[in-house]
């Protein structure tokens, strides 16, 4: 089973510790933004299963960021709000800006994973079945990719990384995120992942006049359409 991946987006240091080191040790990746633009920038530039952000973030600006990642981000994460009131006004608030979830206190660190899980599959429960860019088409469900009508014949790892690099398309993911989502936290050093690019590269782009698999050097990597 892969391990979520969520990002923290919380003010108070004490409590997004609490937050981070619980779900850590429930098997998840996490990363943790003590900002709100720092935050963003790294829900715009990573792919996240999950995002948890407080309402009260440096203040009360937890919903305005909500309304900004759910604009701004590609591919859209769920957000599930945290508070510490039970106030239907800032419910309604949160809902109207796009969260998907809203956690009120006292604070179950048990609930708050277990919420996180709900998301992400149900997040998932909604994205289409064929994934389509440029001229190449999967089918999670079946595990079948084709490019140009050709079907892909990759192995079960290659494949898991095609998917992973397919959800976060146009953004880059790099080779700490696919140790990540692939190997589920896991020790997998460089020469692993660079294998299974290799295998990948080999059956996606080699038949092929265009190469849809980019490298971006000390970044990672990502799919580019050629169209």
């Amino acid at each position: 089973m892969k391990a979520l991946s969520v990002l923290v987006i919380e003010s108070c240091h004490r409590l997004g510790r609490e937050f981070c080191d619980y779900l850590l040790q429930a098997g998840m990746h996490v990363d943790f933004a003590s900002t709100g633009p720092l935050g963003l920038k790294l829900a715009r530039t990573n792919s996240f299963d999950v995002i948890v952000l407080n309402v009260r973030l440096s203040g009360s600006r937890g919903i305005e960021l909500c309304r900004s990642l759910k604009q701004l981000c590609n591919p859209i994460a769920p957000v599930l709000l945290i508070s510490d009131s039970d106030c239907l006004t800032e419910k309604r608030q949160g809902f109207t800006a796009g969260a998907d979830d809203f956690m009120s206190t006292p604070y179950c660190l048990e609930e708050l994973s277990l919420r996180c899980e709900a998301l992400s599959r149900r997040h998932k429960l909604h994205q289409p079945q064929i994934i389509s860019i440029g001229e190449l088409y999967i089918n999670e469900n079946q595990r079948m990719a084709t490019r140009a009508g050709r079907t892909l014949k990759l192995s079960n790892t290659d494949f898991d990384i095609l998917m992973t690099l397919a959800y976060a398309y146009p953004n880059t993911v790099s080779r700490q995120q696919l140790a990540n989502k692939i190997w589920a936290g896991t020790y997998c050093d460089s020469d692993v992942i660079r294998s299974h690019i290799y295998t990948l590269r080999r059956v996606l782009d080699k038949p092929f006049s265009t190469s849809m698999l980019k490298t971006l050097r000390g970044q990672g990597y990502l799919l580019d359409s050629p169209d």
